[in-house]
């Protein structure tokens, strides 16, 4: 009886089956080198938002153009964690906003509102910042912020 109600799963060429949760819409992605991580989407409870499904196919090949924003976010982020860190731990030898990507793991991917407005936001944990998730968000290809505490969708 319960399952009248649920949403019955769309299937997208290139993001693959996407079932509704949690009032998203959710699959996985790959971006980059990294594996499969979670990706939500907005939308109704028949489909998701044809926009968002848009932007959540251009994901994969804007990260090669975002991916020097995030590193330098990153490491302005890390900045001030790095002065505290003890010398043997890991993240404390970061000299450079490239040096970041063997201490962050992408944890999520969400096309969601945003203020409003669809965007999109990479979700990260990092080895020196073990309290918060952050989130780098977009905005088509402009960068809105890093955002130093988010909750994954």
């Amino acid at each position: 009886m319960f399952g009248l109600f649920n949403s019955a799963p769309v299937s997208d060429s290139q993001l693959g089956e996407l079932r509704r949760a949690g009032g998203l819409w959710r699959g996985s992605i790959t971006i980059g080198a990294s594996a499969a991580v979670p990706l939500a989407i907005a939308g109704g409870r028949r489909e998701p938002d044809t926009q968002a499904v848009q932007i959540a196919r251009q994901v994969a090949t804007r990260f090669a153009g975002w991916r020097p924003i995030i590193e330098q976010a990153l490491f302005e982020h890390y900045q001030p964690h790095g002065e505290s860190l003890p010398d043997d731990h890991a993240a404390a030898r970061l000299a450079a906003a490239s040096d970041v990507w063997p201490q962050v793991v992408l944890i999520y991917v969400a096309v969601t509102p945003l203020d409003d407005t669809l965007g999109t936001e990479l979700g990260y944990t990092t080895t020196w910042d073990d309290e918060h998730t952050l989130g780098a968000r977009f905005r088509g290809e402009q960068f809105i912020e890093l955002c130093g505490s988010v909750l994954p969708p």
